[in-house]
């Protein structure tokens, strides 16, 4: 599987990448790594990916890392069914969405037409402009060499991680909004769940109510 030294674990230096990206405290990174690698004394910890569906049918892909699978499963299932959602069987939802390297850069640190050029001749695959970010898309499995040639650069990120990125949204606003926001406040809290992605499009100024 690798090991715990990221130099020789490609996989896990893309997580730790990531992590980095997102400000995740160094501690919280050498834990993850302690549990990604199973150096966490004779507990062993399995993947899993659990795809499921909020209000109005909006889409929920839950990537966990768990040392008990027994628990977890229906800990999943509540947070779902309690907030008007359900879980799905394995492939109901994942076609709609890609896995891609995400990067995010604020418009003021770079003109647009040079990060452009910048991005693609590091080998991303693509560069759109979102309302105040550039939005920066690769190959997941080039996201770490993308990301360190753009570094070297001097580009200042203000997110970037291996994304499951949704192909199509569905608007939610109201009661039904709320009740994402609570699916996926209350999977986010818990400790075996490593990411939550989902094609809900909720409004900025309903999301600000919950920051």
């Amino acid at each position: 599987a690798g090991g715990g030294d990221p130099d020789s674990n490609a996989r896990l230096r893309t997580a730790i990448a990531t992590a980095r990206g997102e400000n995740m405290p160094k501690d919280n990174i050498d834990r993850a790594i302690k549990k990604g690698t199973g150096d966490v004394g004779n507990v062993i910890y399995e993947e899993a990916v659990f795809e499921g569906y909020g209000p109005s049918g909006a889409a929920v892909i839950i990537d966990v890392l768990t040392d008990n699978r027994n628990r977890v499963v229906p800990e999943i299932r509540h947070a779902l069914s309690k907030h008007g959602g359900n879980l799905g069987e394995n492939g109901s939802v994942s076609w709609n969405f890609e896995t891609k390297g995400y990067m995010t850069v604020e418009k003021d640190a770079f003109d647009e037409d040079t990060l452009m050029e910048m991005a693609l001749e590091a080998g991303a695959e693509d560069m759109r402009v979102d309302d105040d970010v550039y939005e920066i898309f690769t190959d997941p499995t080039e996201f770490v060499d993308v990301k360190t040639k753009l570094e070297a650069q001097n580009v200042p990120f203000t997110s970037s991680q291996i994304s499951k990125l949704p192909k199509t949204m569905v608007n939610l606003d109201g009661k039904d909004a709320e009740k994402m926001i609570k699916i996926i406040e209350t999977l986010e809290d818990n400790d075996d769940v490593q990411n939550v992605w989902t094609n809900a499009d909720i409004s900025e100024e309903i999301m600000s109510q919950h920051t």
